[in-house]
């Protein structure tokens, strides 16, 4: 399978008056044509950086330090986040579907002219041609009477309809790689299962490779065929959904399963147990493993030796972790 997106040891800090914010720290993960990826982990753990990153959003006091960001053949980091070139790649090779739309969608002006924007910047079609395709886009994610609603404002627009406006501007250019940044978070359940069956619908129908970012396994168990599980700036589970759910092997990502209730199970039947403890401080990290303080499958090397590589444990399917807690 061809792969859209290399990443390869990422690191992105911030420079604060406390000292260095190692948000992201040695992060790789990869991306192939027409997948769908699904980026995990508590909050503060370090996705929307590693986001971020790849997108050359990255301002002061942030920086990337290190890495290689490889998008369709082209390395992103030549690029400065302001350059002509930059500017020309987001958007058109890769979009972004932002947390809160109401936040993401300029309030003065219409609809039709934050969509037609990128149609007239990056596929060169007249103010005409580019409406017409702005309303084809809202007709396509679902907004009804497109043609009377393409010159509202975003204030006109409920909280699911801004969203799928924000999905609607991220296809606009045919993109081939889309990232979803908590992109149902600010909706109710029954809206957030049709947003994301739009999203998969239409990535699919494009050919595109789509890498959400949540702190919610429920939301990628569906749609996801691999996932990468991240804690304190560093990715410390991946591989295939079946192998995440069925067999996880990570203490963390052990614990995040176990921290969600799951659908048709009786009540009652299982008691949730959440993670005891809070994430690390990314200035002050640890010598070692950073999720030691809340691990409950610690081996004394654990606590001698430093935050384990990831490693093999079978096909796809990668832990940094030195205990062994297979059929515990």
């Amino acid at each position: 399978m061809e792969s859209v997106l290399d990443v390869e040891n990422l690191k992105t800090y911030f420079k604060t008056e406390y000292g260095l914010v190692k948000a992201v720290d040695g992060v790789s993960f990869n991306v192939n044509q027409g997948e769908i990826i699904g980026l995990v982990g508590e909050s503060g753990c370090g996705k929307s950086v590693s986001i971020l990153s790849v997108m050359q959003l990255i301002q002061t006091p942030g920086e990337i330090i290190d890495g290689k960001i490889i998008l369709d053949g082209q390395d992103l980091r030549k690029y400065k986040y302001n350059s002509p070139e930059m500017r020309a790649i987001r958007g058109s090779k890769m979009t972004m579907i932002f947390q809160e739309p109401m936040t993401s969608l300029n309030p003065v002006l219409t609809i039709c002219r934050q969509l037609t924007e990128a149609l007239e910047l990056h596929l060169d079609m007249d103010r005409q041609a580019a409406r017409e395709r702005a309303i084809e886009l809202l007709r396509m994610v679902g907004v009804p009477d497109a043609p009377s609603r393409i010159d509202d404002y975003p204030h006109q627009f409920s909280g699911g309809m801004r969203q799928r406006v924000m999905i609607a501007m991220a296809l606009s250019c045919n993109p081939k790689i889309i990232f979803a940044d908590e992109p149902t978070t600010a909706v109710d359940v029954t809206t957030q299962a049709q947003l994301l069956e739009l999203m998969k619908d239409l990535v699919t129908q494009h050919h595109a490779s789509l890498v959400i970012v949540t702190h919610n396994l429920g939301v990628v168990a569906r749609y996801a065929q691999r996932i990468y599980v991240m804690y304190a700036g560093r990715i410390i589970e991946s591989g295939l959904s079946e192998d995440i759910f069925e067999r996880p092997q990570h203490p963390y990502t052990v614990g995040l399963l176990h921290s969600v209730p799951k659908l048709g199970e009786r009540h009652g039947a299982r008691k949730l147990i959440p993670i005891e403890g809070l994430p690390p401080n990314l200035i002050n990290m640890p010598p070692t493993c950073a999720f030691l303080p809340r691990c409950t499958y610690k081996v004394d090397r654990c606590e001698k030796e430093p935050w384990p590589v990831l490693r093999a444990v079978g096909g796809q399917h990668y832990i940094a972790c030195y205990a062994d807690i297979k059929g515990k």
